[in-house]
């Protein structure tokens, strides 16, 4: 478990859509009319705010060209906690399809739900800055916002993670010395509710899709209990997939027509389904070149067919080849024993 590799890249990309929420953030300065004179986008950058202090109150450099100025604002993540409130049993998983165009299915397990903390830092030098920029964030925060986060790319897995304000706080250095520039810095904390994912595997290994039952008359001793009927079901396609013409009509046939002719028999057996079209049938018998059938299965429709219209063979071909969100049948088989064994998981057989 421990030492398989993986990297999903959830907590960068966590960081990186907490910090796009404020990267539009404006003020504007306006005359004593009330006509703006001059509108400033405030940059915002990750890290502390000691890091763009020292930078703003270093002494001037003539070799450097630009200077750090205010307004501006900065960000960091600061904490990593476990959310028991939001807990799921460890052994849930659920079923996920990768991406590409194949869609293979995998079994994933649930995500683990962790709280990262993070405070936004809004630094100006005049309180009417400070109030502009303030004005524009809380209003969306009562006190969360949901932000859309693709988590694991892989699997197409996004989620809303809400980011909740817990708390406000300012400082300002107004009675500090004549030689010291002044800073107001408002500090907002925030907790984004997230979600960590484990290793997705790289096959549909743990996909169910068989499944056998064992009856016994009698489970007194239960080591000893032989079965005494076997129940099975696989899932079974509900149309062709594959474009496997195996015959073709050998003439026209009507919606109630159950009988009719077909140019080849070489690939058809009784009992098995085939697809003229979009209309399911089941071979019931076989004689010479001609077929009985049951028509409209599967909640198909029974339609007319012409000559020469290409039949498909429904198989288990067909069955490993369901995709994503289709409707499927179960293949069913029923079996009874008198011979005292039972079946052995570990081995795969009766002993």
């Amino acid at each position: 478990m421990l030492g398989t590799y993986y990297y999903h890249e959830i907590i960068r990309r966590t960081i990186i859509a907490f910090g796009t929420l404020f990267n539009n953030i404006e003020i504007k300065h306006k005359t004593q009319s009330g006509d703006a004179y001059s509108s400033v986008k405030v940059p915002i950058a990750y890290g502390p705010t000691e890091k763009f202090l020292a930078r703003l109150e270093q002494k001037p450099d003539p070799r450097q060209r630009v200077g750090i100025t205010l307004p501006r604002l900065a960000f960091e993540m600061d904490s990593i906690a476990y959310d028991n409130q939001r807990k799921v049993s460890t052994m849930q998983t659920f079923k996920a399809f990768t991406t590409e165009d194949n869609k293979q299915a995998r079994k994933v397990f649930m995500p683990v739900p962790y709280n990262l903390g993070f405070k936004l830092y809004a630094m100006t030098q005049y309180n009417e800055d400070s109030l502009q920029i303030i004005e524009q964030i809380l209003p969306f925060f009562q006190p969360s916002f949901n932000l859309t986060v693709d988590l694991v790319k892989a699997i197409g897995e996004k989620r809303d993670i809400p980011m909740v304000l817990e708390n406000v706080s300012f400082q300002d250095n107004y009675d500090s010395g004549m030689e010291e520039k002044r800073v107001i810095i408002y500090t907002l904390d925030f907790t984004a509710k997230t979600y960590l994912f484990g290793p997705v595997a790289d096959n549909s290994e743990g996909i169910i899709k068989k499944v056998q039952v064992d009856y016994a008359t009698d489970t007194a001793n239960r080591t000893a209990a032989s079965r005494q009927l076997r129940y099975v079901a696989e899932p079974r396609a509900l149309k062709d997939y594959n474009d496997d013409v195996v015959s073709k009509l050998a003439e026209d046939i009507t919606p109630g027509q159950r009988k009719f002719l077909v140019t080849d028999v070489s690939s058809l057996v009784v009992d098995s389904y085939i697809a003229i079209g979009d209309e399911m049938m089941y071979i019931k018998e076989i004689n010479a070149n001609k077929l009985t059938v049951r028509r409209g299965e599967d909640r198909t429709s029974a339609i007319s067919h012409t000559n020469n219209d290409p039949i498909n063979a429904v198989n288990d071909a067909d069955d490993a080849l369901i995709e994503m969100g289709d409707d499927f049948g179960f293949t069913e088989y029923r079996y009874e024993f008198e011979d005292g064994k039972t079946y052995s998981p570990s081995k795969g057989i009766d002993v």
